[in-house]
């Protein structure tokens, strides 16, 4: 799993994602791919893995999904990353602050 952020990257990302590979957007970056939508926020809280996941295991190398989640979901890229190994890609679009968390998950 490589973790992508359009600014620096936080230190507990790297220390729960051990493995990853942490890359950093820039504007010479263009995205190569369409997302799919997926708000985690209208999910209720027991149903959002198993609905994150099932959504995951839908998408053909080379699709994605927009993930929007009202928190930062470091669990979650802990689980994924013992799920799917290097086969998906994390790209953080939006993280911190105010606002949701936007993260793309590509499949590789």
């Amino acid at each position: 799993m490589q973790v992508n952020t359009r600014g620096v990257v936080p230190a507990h990302a790297c220390a729960v994602l051990r493995h990853a590979n942490p890359r950093m957007n820039t504007p010479a970056q263009a995205q190569t791919y369409t997302p799919y939508p997926f708000d985690a926020r209208a999910i209720a809280h027991r149903f959002r893995h198993s609905a994150i996941f099932g959504a995951l295991d839908a998408l053909q190398a080379g699709e994605a999904m927009r993930f929007v989640n009202d928190h930062d979901p470091i669990p979650l890229l802990h689980q994924m990353q013992q799920r799917y190994g290097d086969r998906i890609d994390v790209i953080y679009q939006q993280r911190g602050g105010e606002g949701p968390v936007v993260i793309d998950f590509v499949v590789t």
